[in-house]
């Protein structure tokens, strides 16, 4: 997968659809999911190149188990699956 702001896009584009909210902020951490105040929210520290984010969100779709797929397009659907599949796991 080729480091671009497009790539990036698309990843955003995936949590967009899905029942996850994404948030760059500012902070001494990495990245990570958690449930907050019954809303499920995705942070990716706003201070990472645009490399360290797309490593982020891949490695998050790549491990939340409890990613809603029915809102997702066929597009982002795909994605996913190319995501998830053994082959691209590195």
């Amino acid at each position: 997968m080729k480091y671009t702001k497009a790539t990036l896009a698309r990843l955003e584009d995936v949590f967009a659809e899905s029942d996850y909210a994404l948030r760059y902020e500012k902070g001494q951490f990495r990245a990570g999911s958690c449930v907050l105040r019954e809303q499920r929210v995705v942070l990716v520290n706003s201070y990472f190149p645009l490399e360290g984010r797309i490593n982020c969100l891949i490695d998050l779709l790549r491990t939340l188990p409890d990613l809603n797929l029915s809102h997702l397009t066929p597009r982002s659907r795909t994605l996913l699956e190319t995501l998830r599949s053994p082959t691209t796991a590195a």
